[in-house]
């Protein structure tokens, strides 16, 4: 029989792996990445994505006071390209180099295992950066700052659907991989992971709310609801946006591959913080 001890030991191995995992973060402790403890990180990503969210927005700070906004949005996307290692961005460079050479199945997974980066993927990384950068500049240089606040939530969320992509997909390659040690019982770490991401949203925005910050709320809801609402109905449509966009791209690439790997696990983080950004970047141009 389990102990809470033993219980509470398990998660804090598993927050562990996800940190040393997922980002660059020194993390001074060895552990053994077990199948079992791989599965367990599952349900931290989402917290390790608050984690480099909160850094991300303590460097935009700084980064504001000291540069123009335009060095700064190209020094923050430095640092949040550096602490997670370019981890993700490799995965979307070999998930495109596979997917885009239009070539069978089993050629795109040879491709994607090549250690060399192929014409495809530098395209789409240099596009992706882009993206990234030019939404960043955009957060920073806003008047009121307000969509700050959801730069914290964009890691999360993004995060949090690796989870379910993990869980809801099969292992694409028949020989095993890295992304193939996360295999059986991950539906319940899925979950948890979407749970801890919405609680950590109702969490992270409640926080801005009782600091005085601004936050986006009278644009998205007008004032006629309470803010316990206009809380919940934010985290909900950022939950939404999310998981609409990441099932559209790993339906897209299961197709193509027969399931999903952990290149692809990299390229949807990519892809959706793109995404978020740029959804934050068109609240800002409506008026926020």
């Amino acid at each position: 029989m389990r102990t809470v001890g033993t219980e509470l030991k398990s998660w804090l191995l598993g927050l562990t792996a996800a940190l040393q995992f997922l980002t660059r973060l020194p993390v001074p402790v060895q552990i053994e990445w077990t199948p079992a403890v791989l599965r367990r990180s599952l349900a931290s990503y989402p917290l390790v994505g608050a984690l480099l969210g909160y850094v991300l927005l303590g460097s935009a700070w700084l980064l504001s006071i000291v540069l123009p906004e335009l060095p700064a949005s190209v020094l923050l996307l430095c640092i949040w390209i550096g602490l997670t290692g370019a981890l993700h961005l490799d995965g979307l460079m070999d998930t495109a180099d596979g997917i885009l050479s239009h070539r069978p199945r089993e050629r795109m997974l040879e491709i994607m295992k090549d250690s060399r980066v192929g014409a495809m993927g530098v395209i789409v990384c240099v596009l992706v950066i882009l993206l990234k950068w030019s939404a960043l500049y955009t957060i920073l240089h806003s008047p009121g700052k307000a969509a700050c606040t959801l730069l914290v939530l964009v890691p999360v969320w993004s995060r949090a659907f690796m989870t379910a992509a993990v869980a809801f997909w099969p292992y694409a390659r028949r020989e095993g991989g890295m992304g193939g040690f996360f295999s059986g019982g991950k539906r319940p770490f899925a979950a948890a992971a979407a749970a801890l991401a919405f609680g950590l949203s109702l969490a992270i925005l409640g926080i801005f709310q009782l600091l005085g910050r601004q936050v986006p709320y009278d644009l998205l809801w007008g004032t006629s609801i309470g803010i316990v609402w206009q809380v919940i109905l934010t985290a909900a449509v950022i939950m939404s946006l999310t998981f609409a966009a990441g099932w559209i791209l790993a339906s897209m690439i299961a197709r193509k591959l027969g399931g999903l790997t952990g290149d692809t696990y990299g390229a949807l983080n990519e892809l959706l913080e793109t995404v978020l950004l740029l959804g934050v970047a068109g609240l800002i141009q409506i008026g926020l």
